[in-house]
């Protein structure tokens, strides 16, 4: 009876283990009724780390996405921001100089930068929500004097000076720059930017002068808006280093709103109250809300988001070209004539791109993306 009840509990014990070979031979001794389990542990075992790998495979594949939208994004494309700016600022020359014909220079800089400000900021509300706090507020107002100071100083500075002077004076910042940011950052300037930087200036003169340098003089018209040339290589050397572990977007509503608010003051101080009815001229609203838009909104934001990732000297450099798109779309638009100072200053502006950006890769002979690489880290430490 013991015997019947041991193969009785055997038999069960197979049945619930579902062994197949228990099942087929129900009387066979204790040895085959064990085996089964044992041979059962190492694929039960098997079929569950198969379970597992697959679980993880998937949740590795469910996590790929969200790596993608971090990618990195080349300097290359910061760096065509920077032209970009520079072009609608290019642009933005033959505007202002019919605007000021009929408004005041001084409201023309408040209105510009307070639209600019409130347009962004609804626009941005959302990133500017999360990303104001007290050191951006504060790193935002500081550079926002800068703004407002350079574009202050050279407006008024065309009331006593000529478009050309007002060029050439004020794209020599990109001389400035290098220099202001080894001051400011420590980032030493190298041979190729100091070379490519007189390549510039003379490039910008030529550009500027386009009729010859016999009719020049320097007076108060020259000194204050050689002085917002100074204040312009302030705001990207200070741009560059306050940018780093700050929202560039946000940083540049708060610079906005300084800005329109100062030019709004200093307008209100030398001008008077602002002429309401010298808006209702559709080009000159027109004016006003393209310098607020796309001269202010876009270029300035495109030039900060390009600050915060490109050094201060070669972004200063591409940012010249901004006296390059304003002789073209003057050409363009007001007929001018290309003469061959204009050639030349071409050929010198695009030669110091060349030193500054090519010439370095070709000397030391790595990769674009090395050199990238090291700007990025430079630009970072400072």
């Amino acid at each position: 009876m013991n015997k019947d009840a041991a193969h009785t509990n055997q038999f069960v014990i197979s049945e619930e283990a579902g062994s197949p070979r228990a099942a087929e031979h129900p009387t066979e001794p204790v040895r085959a009724c064990s085996e089964p389990s044992r041979d059962n542990a190492p694929h039960t075992t098997e079929h569950t780390a198969g379970k597992t790998h697959l679980r993880e495979s998937a949740h590795d594949t469910a996590q790929q996405p969200k790596r993608r939208r971090h990618r990195h994004i080349p300097l290359w494309v910061y760096k065509c921001m920077l032209v970009l700016a520079a072009a609608i600022w290019g642009l933005g020359t033959v505007v202002i100089k019919d605007a000021v014909d009929t408004f005041s220079p001084l409201w023309l800089v408040g209105l510009r930068f307070s639209i600019a400000g409130a347009v962004l900021a609804v626009v941005c509300w959302k990133n500017v929500r999360k990303n104001l706090d007290r050191d951006t507020l504060g790193a935002g107002v500081f550079l926002g004097l800068f703004v407002a100071a350079q574009f202050v100083f050279n407006t008024a500075g065309l009331t006593d000076t000529t478009a050309a002077k007002s060029a050439f004076l004020t794209g020599t910042y990109c001389a400035f720059v290098p220099f202001l940011a080894w001051a400011i950052s420590r980032i030493r300037p190298t041979i190729y930017n100091i070379a490519a930087m007189a390549l510039c200036v003379v490039g910008v003169g030529f550009v500027s002068f386009a009729d010859g340098f016999e009719s020049f003089s320097f007076g108060f018209g020259e000194a204050i808006t050689l002085l917002s040339a100074l204040f312009v290589g302030l705001h990207i050397a200070f741009m560059a280093k306050l940018s780093v572990g700050r929202d560039p977007i946000t940083l540049t509503v708060v610079q906005f709103i300084v800005a329109g608010i100062l030019g709004s003051a200093i307008a209100f101080v030398i001008d008077g109250p602002l002429d309401t009815a010298a808006l209702g001229n559709p080009e000159l609203l027109g004016s006003i809300l393209y310098l607020a838009l796309f001269a202010s909104c876009l270029s300035l934001t495109l030039q900060n988001i390009g600050l915060a990732h490109v050094p201060p000297a070669p972004a200063a450099l591409l940012l010249a070209t901004e006296s390059v798109f304003g002789v073209l779309f003057s050409i363009v638009f007001l007929h001018e004539i290309v003469t061959a100072f204009m050639v030349i200053g071409f050929t010198l502006i695009g030669a110091g791109i060349v030193v500054s950006e090519a010439l370095p890769l070709k000397k030391r002979r790595i990769p674009v993306e090395e050199v990238m690489k090291e700007e990025m880290k430079a630009s970072r430490e400072g």
